[in-house]
């Protein structure tokens, strides 16, 4: 098919250039412009339905997902210190080694 229009354009190479550049320019404004903008309202991009897990949040706790329970906290076992360095790639070496 590209062939064929390639064959139907008028003109030496450099004209069949720039003629083919007009005319994928002329097509992307075209839809850009024209065609995209009239199918949006069609398209279902912002049709989103939650239906799931839209439950009020406890207004008290202040943390939302956080129940009250005590002994819930995910970071109660976590170390205070990072284990690795922050300023370079390089691991320090452990003391087993």
């Amino acid at each position: 098919m590209y062939g064929w229009i390639w064959r139907k354009l008028p003109g030496a190479l450099w004209h069949k250039v720039t003629t083919s550049l007009v005319l994928v320019t002329a097509i992307g404004a075209l839809l850009w412009y024209v065609v995209f903008p009239w199918a949006t309202p069609l398209l279902p991009f912002d049709d989103v339905q939650v239906e799931a897990g839209t439950e009020q949040v406890d207004s008290d706790s202040g943390i939302p997902g956080d129940a009250g329970i005590p002994g819930d906290d995910p970071d109660a076992g976590a170390p205070d210190e990072i284990p690795y360095s922050v300023t370079s790639n390089h691991p320090e070496p452990s003391p087993s080694r």
